[in-house]
């Protein structure tokens, strides 16, 4: 990206270079537009539930920036020849669920014919620059804040693997569907309000890749301590029995580097802080003073919120893991 983005216009505040959440061009001393487009193959067998999951999890880059959506466009790769235009149209309809939950508006999109079925979302919002989420906003002091269990990389690989036949497995399952078709929206709110500037949302990199690459761009070094850190029910006992997917290892070696894990913590519980997860939560960091009472308002709106560890120092984005 560096040989193919112009970065020297005044106006683009935000680019791809820091690997934040989405684009944010200005337009104004008060209004700035933040762009992206995110799409996902099937993670569930629902097809609606996809739709919802995958229009949450694209509109979730808006609200990790701080911004508010106003438009969206649907990208769709379907397989014509094996799926029916009904099924589509579920898709769809899910996606127009979390529109008319967030507020946004779908205007339109684009179709194309694949193998492999994708849907997603290209949004448009708004945000005030002087009020943006960023990677680089981290403070040394700061306590870290995230707003959704880990393990959804984990339920999604055992539902295709056939693991989650069980009651407990389907009950794994129902919290991992909710999870991911949570919107953003109200912990976005709740992270501005308490004077947040660095945030991002978990997802592809896992809580290790996404909040290791907020502290490099920060300046900071960060600690988490893997017992604060919420997971799914089963998702660490579905670990344990090799149900990881793929994503989760690239991850893991791409952070290992700024990583410092103490003697006493468990691998696999390492592992799970670097689950590729699909429309997670947000993580964001808050002066040490307000961490109590933001995690207590995110809990009583529904969130399965937690303080999981602190912005130790400045630095060049070492992550401590520790038990």
């Amino acid at each position: 990206m560096r040989r193919l983005s112009p970065t020297d216009s005044p106006d683009l505040l935000v680019g791809a270079l820091t690997g934040d959440d989405a684009a944010v061009w200005r337009l104004s001393d008060e209004r700035a537009l933040v762009v992206t487009a995110d799409f996902i193959t099937p993670v569930v067998d629902d097809a609606r539930d996809w739709g919802r999951v995958a229009a949450a999890n694209a509109v979730s880059d808006v609200y990790a920036m701080g911004g508010t959506p106003l438009l969206a466009l649907n990208l769709v790769c379907w397989n014509t020849e094996e799926l029916s235009n009904d099924l589509l149209g579920d898709v769809l309809q899910g996606g127009h669920d979390i529109a008319n939950e967030c507020g946004f508006i779908v205007a339109g999109g684009h179709t194309v014919d694949d193998p492999e079925p994708k849907y997603g979302m290209a949004v448009i919002g708004e945000v005030h620059p002087d009020r943006m989420l960023t990677n680089a906003g981290l403070e040394a002091g700061q306590t870290l804040i995230v707003t959704k269990p880990l393990g959804i990389g984990v339920i999604t690989t055992a539902l295709k693997g056939g693991a989650l036949g069980s009651p407990e497995g389907q009950a794994a399952l129902d919290t991992a569907v909710a999870s991911m078709t949570r919107t953003n929206a109200e912990a976005a709110r709740i992270a501005v309000a308490a004077g947040a500037k660095g945030a991002t949302d978990v997802t592809g990199f896992g809580l290790l890749g996404h909040a290791g690459r907020m502290a490099q761009e920060s300046g900071v070094d960060i600690e988490i301590s893997v017992a604060a850190v919420p997971i799914i029910e089963m998702a660490r006992d579905l670990a344990v029995a090799g149900l990881v997917p793929g994503g989760t290892g690239r991850n893991l070696g791409w952070v290992m580097e700024w990583l410092d894990i103490d003697a006493a913590v468990d691998e696999i519980d390492v592992t799970l802080l670097a689950d590729a997860q699909t429309s997670g939560g947000l993580v964001f960091g808050v002066d040490a003073d307000k961490a109590e009472s933001v995690v207590a308002e995110l809990t009583e709106s529904g969130h399965t919120a937690a303080t999981i560890g602190t912005v130790t120092a400045l630095g060049s984005g070492l992550i401590h893991v520790t038990s």
